[in-house]
């Protein structure tokens, strides 16, 4: 069935999946696509969620300003908050990629919960995206295309004119007398993608007219495979994910190792794929998935790890770890302060207090540190030994053990993050309710 004339009206339709969030972005560059939407957002905006616009200003070009200027203006003009957001790029020999991955992480720190940031692609945008896929020989999952949604950040990315045409986008800012901005990149024929629109494709339409629509039609059988296999791997993730009774250990995502051992190959790193998505993570490519299961899979008694952009992988103690890509950090030594509740370094969760009075059980200078080798520790009615040999007797994974807060009082360790109490400090607190809780990380992958 083809899909009605672009207006606000068919707009809103599109939007349906999105209507019930608590808040949608728009980000808006100034060109034709997201002018339109721009407009047709404005137009129906009293039956949508509050709308507010971002502007990634790249600096890349001298009227960058301009085009900051422009987008600023026509907001105003419609009563849509604006935000201008500028970046700087390094040097980077593919600076379309840098431009883009800069964005996205803009995007991803202004979302909040469940808010939408909506994107002006289109069917032609959809064309190229494929074209240069499969230049670039991608897997199945790019063979798919862009998605219409997908999670971003605390929120979601939504693209709501993948049915449209570039064509239709202009013809109806034209008769409503409207205006965008054009970015000389767009034209430049060193841009891949550029090259692609003005020179590549249109050779190959006209020799195949029907070759943009085959194209589509590929990505929706890729993206129906894929979803067949996300099905299969979703059953896989759910028998070998690792949930462990550890207190410490719990809030981290794991897979059980032997699980994934037994899987078939493809399996592996289907599943592999799958679990790295589900967190956000975003996905190695072919060469270095199959180095990544190379390496973690065929651990026998190392505890080998694999970096990957943004997490880390370590195997320990039979699991596969899903971690911040810098690891659970330490943070430096610091006062023990009377409070509630301690956030600790980036990554290493909170650090909980309680008592009756919300103070520390008794006075003293007290200090919150890490290890540093050699820390020696005696528990009620046991020896004294090592901080290192209590560790390890808890099975506790070596990536973790650095980061544990140790509680000093007058240069003397008294606990070892509120699990562990030494004999003097159990003999004073025992007449005071007054507890200490670790909690090693706060929410997924924060780093």
């Amino acid at each position: 069935m083809a899909m009605p004339p672009f207006s606000p009206e068919a707009l809103l339709a599109a939007l349906g999946p999105v209507r019930q969030a608590p808040a949608l972005w728009l980000a808006l560059s100034g060109g034709a696509d997201s002018m339109a939407l721009l407009q047709a957002l404005g137009d129906v905006r009293e039956q949508l969620p509050p709308l507010k616009a971002i502007h990634i200003h790249h600096g890349l070009h001298a009227d960058a300003d301009k085009w900051a200027a422009v987008c600023n203006r026509a907001c105003a003009e419609r009563g849509i908050p604006f935000h201008c957001q500028r970046i700087t790029l390094t040097a980077d020999s593919n600076i379309e990629q840098a431009a883009r991955d800069a964005r996205y992480q803009v995007f991803a720190r202004l979302l909040g919960a469940d808010e939408v940031m909506l994107l002006a692609q289109h069917q032609d945008d959809q064309v190229e995206t494929l074209s240069l896929r499969l230049l670039r020989g991608t897997g199945l999952r790019g063979l798919a295309g862009m998605p219409q949604r997908r999670p971003l950040g605390c929120g979601e990315l939504f693209r709501p004119l993948l049915n449209y045409r570039r064509a239709d986008l202009q013809h109806w800012l034209r008769t409503r007398n409207l205006t965008w901005v054009e970015d000389p990149a767009n034209s430049d024929p060193r841009f891949a993608r550029s090259w692609l629109r003005h020179q590549a494709l249109p050779m190959l339409t006209r020799k195949w007219p029907q070759a943009p629509g085959s194209l589509l039609r590929l990505a929706g059988h890729a993206a129906e495979a894929n979803q067949l296999l996300d099905e299969l791997a979703a059953e896989d993730e759910a028998a070998v994910r690792s949930v462990s009774t550890d207190p410490w250990l719990r809030s981290f995502a794991a897979l059980d190792l032997a699980g994934v051992q037994r899987l078939t190959p493809p399996r592996q790193r289907n599943v592999l794929r799958y679990w790295l998505l589900q967190y956000g993570c975003r996905l190695p490519d072919q060469r270095h998935l199959q180095g990544l299961q190379a390496q973690l899979l065929s651990a026998q008694d190392r505890q080998p790890h694999w970096q990957l952009p943004d997490a880390r992988l370590e195997i320990s103690r039979g699991s596969i770890w899903l971690l911040p890509a810098s690891g659970i950090p330490a943070g430096e030594a610091e006062p023990l302060l009377d409070q509630a509740q301690m956030r600790l370094a980036a990554g290493n969760g909170r650090l909980h207090q309680s008592s009756a009075r919300d103070s520390l059980p008794w006075p003293g200078d007290w200090q919150l540190r890490y290890r540093q080798g050699g820390e020696l520790v005696q528990l009620p009615g046991r020896p004294q030994k090592s901080l290192k040999a209590l560790l390890q007797e808890a099975q506790l994974p070596a990536w973790l053990r650095p980061a544990i807060p140790l509680i000093y009082c007058d240069g003397q360790l008294v606990s070892i993050g509120g699990r562990w109490h030494t004999a003097e400090y159990c003999n004073r607190i025992r007449h005071c309710a007054w507890s200490l809780v670790w909690e090693p990380l706060v929410g997924c992958l924060e780093d």
